[in-house]
């Protein structure tokens, strides 16, 4: 049995989701959203709670029981609460920056790093050296955040580079001196 698609899905005031030829979409106050399903699973709702059930128990139609009920559960609070991920950046001289659709970083290059901002993602810059991604897709945040990350990876022996607001680089000691 899946645990994780068993699990009721609460469907906040403001959200509505709706079911259409194998594809759901779901629109709150932050945007909308669209995700086509596989046929072995069916997705009910009653009022405010959503439910998934599959077809058979064949190992393929377990494993899309709980991805499915997981993806609609991230794009139900997706359009209510939206997705966010902070970016702390450390060094001397390293900052960032967003001008127009792009996120300005000085990272310790001979030049500076333009990032373009996609489509559906809210890029800021709380200080010169704390950037917050935010959206409503989970997944694309993630991978924005993941990107930015990838442009100065933090170094275990200083610290220097980017990482995220909650993540802990492990220090490595260095040289020892005679």
């Amino acid at each position: 049995m899946s645990r994780v698609g068993l699990k009721p899905i609460q469907i906040p005031s403001g959200v509505k989701v709706q079911v259409a030829d194998q594809v759901v979409s779901v629109e709150g106050p932050k945007g909308k959203m669209e995700q086509s399903f596989d046929a072995s699973i069916s997705i009910v709702i009653d009022g405010d709670v959503a439910e998934l059930s599959r077809a058979n128990d064949e190992k393929q139609s377990r494993a899309f029981h709980g991805l499915y009920r997981s993806l609609l559960n991230n794009m139900v609070t997706g359009v209510s609460q939206g997705f966010k991920k902070a970016l702390i950046i450390n060094g001397v001289g390293y900052r960032a920056e967003v001008q127009g659709e792009y996120l300005v970083l000085n990272l310790g290059y001979s030049s500076q790093v333009w990032y373009t901002i996609p489509e559906g993602v809210k890029v800021s810059c709380d200080g010169p050296t704390k950037v917050v991604v935010e959206g409503v897709d989970k997944q694309v945040v993630g991978q924005v955040a993941a990107e930015i990350r990838e442009l100065r990876a933090p170094e275990p022996y200083k610290g220097k580079g980017i990482r995220y607001e909650d993540e802990q680089i492990r220090r490595k000691v260095g040289k020892s001196g005679k």
